[in-house]
């Protein structure tokens, strides 16, 4: 998975390859990630926004779509 997608955050990776193969990637995992996994995978897209997020399981964040806009949410830590 690290050869092809940059992990900048533990279970979290970004696709650095062409789109076609990193689709193929994510299939492949699809197919062969237990449930369990937990993985948070980006990729990018020539037409807006500009990326495309896809999960395995239950992730740390959660995730939301408004207007078809795919979004990770951030909860504010209180100062």
């Amino acid at each position: 998975m690290k050869l092809w997608f940059v992990e900048p955050r533990a279970n979290v990776f970004v696709s650095g390859i062409k789109d076609s193969v990193a689709r193929t990637v994510i299939d492949y995992l699809y197919k062969h990630c237990p449930p369990e996994s937990g993985i948070v995978m980006f990729r990018s897209l020539p037409q807006p926004p500009g990326y495309e997020v896809f999960n395995i399981g239950p992730t740390r964040k959660s995730m939301t779509q408004i207007c078809g806009l795919q979004l990770v949410i951030e909860t504010l830590k209180s100062l």
